[in-house]
């Protein structure tokens, strides 16, 4: 997994201090399918920036990520795609707030936590009817593969209507940076935090199984 890269001409689509980046391709791989609900962003034609939030599906492919959608034909971020296909990728894994009271002296803030992947893609249609057929059984595949059947059973005539209905894109990852936000340079913190997130939301909860697991767990 060491293998996928990173562009070397593009800066960091984010702000990334040192102690929160993960280098860990399988780490980014987990977090985009865990929570693939992310958010496209593209520039429109007044160069204004232009969000569409839309489940994708993650696949790699020869030591590289490619990520496949597709968004309604009425959205116009296919057109913006198609007219600058370069774009912004990014998914939000679990946060949660944190508390001040976790440190051992007074003199400090309130922040937030978090774990996100951000992903620079170039982007290319997909136009062909069995390959948008294809897509989207991919993503029905990651959220409810049973439906797959009900889908192939509604018939030829609704399915060609249904996919006139969508425009498919594979976008391509040229550059990944994905960040751990977890107060890894305050470990006098660490075993306060961890014990508030594992008493928290799921959120919350999800935060102090990644602490654990990167061995924050406890201190």
């Amino acid at each position: 997994m060491e293998a996928f890269p990173r562009s070397p001409v593009h800066n960091s689509p984010m702000y990334q201090p040192p102690h929160f980046k993960s280098k860990d391709a399988a780490t980014a791989a987990e977090l985009m399918r865990r929570y693939p609900f992310a958010s496209l962003i593209s520039n429109d034609d007044s160069g204004f920036p232009f969000v569409s939030h839309l489940p994708l599906h993650l696949e790699e492919r020869d030591s590289r990520f490619v990520l496949l959608g597709h968004c309604a034909k009425p959205n116009p971020h296919w057109r913006y795609l198609q007219a600058r296909p370069e774009a912004l990728v990014t998914f939000m894994g679990p946060h949660g707030y944190l508390s001040p009271t976790v440190y051992p002296d007074l003199q400090r803030v309130p922040s937030w936590n978090y774990l996100t992947v951000h992903c620079r893609v170039r982007a290319r249609l997909v136009e062909d009817p069995l390959a948008k057929d294809r897509l989207l059984k991919k993503l029905i595949g990651d959220h409810e593969p049973a439906y797959a059947e009900q889908w192939r059973g509604l018939g030829e005539e609704f399915a060609h209507k249904m996919l006139a209905g969508i425009v498919a894109f594979e976008l391509d990852v040229v550059q990944w940076d994905c960040k751990l936000k977890l107060n890894q340079h305050r470990p006098e913190a660490h075993a306060r935090m961890h014990a508030a997130y594992a008493a928290g939301t799921e959120n919350d909860r999800e935060l102090a199984a990644w602490m654990q697991r990167l061995g924050m767990g406890g201190r």
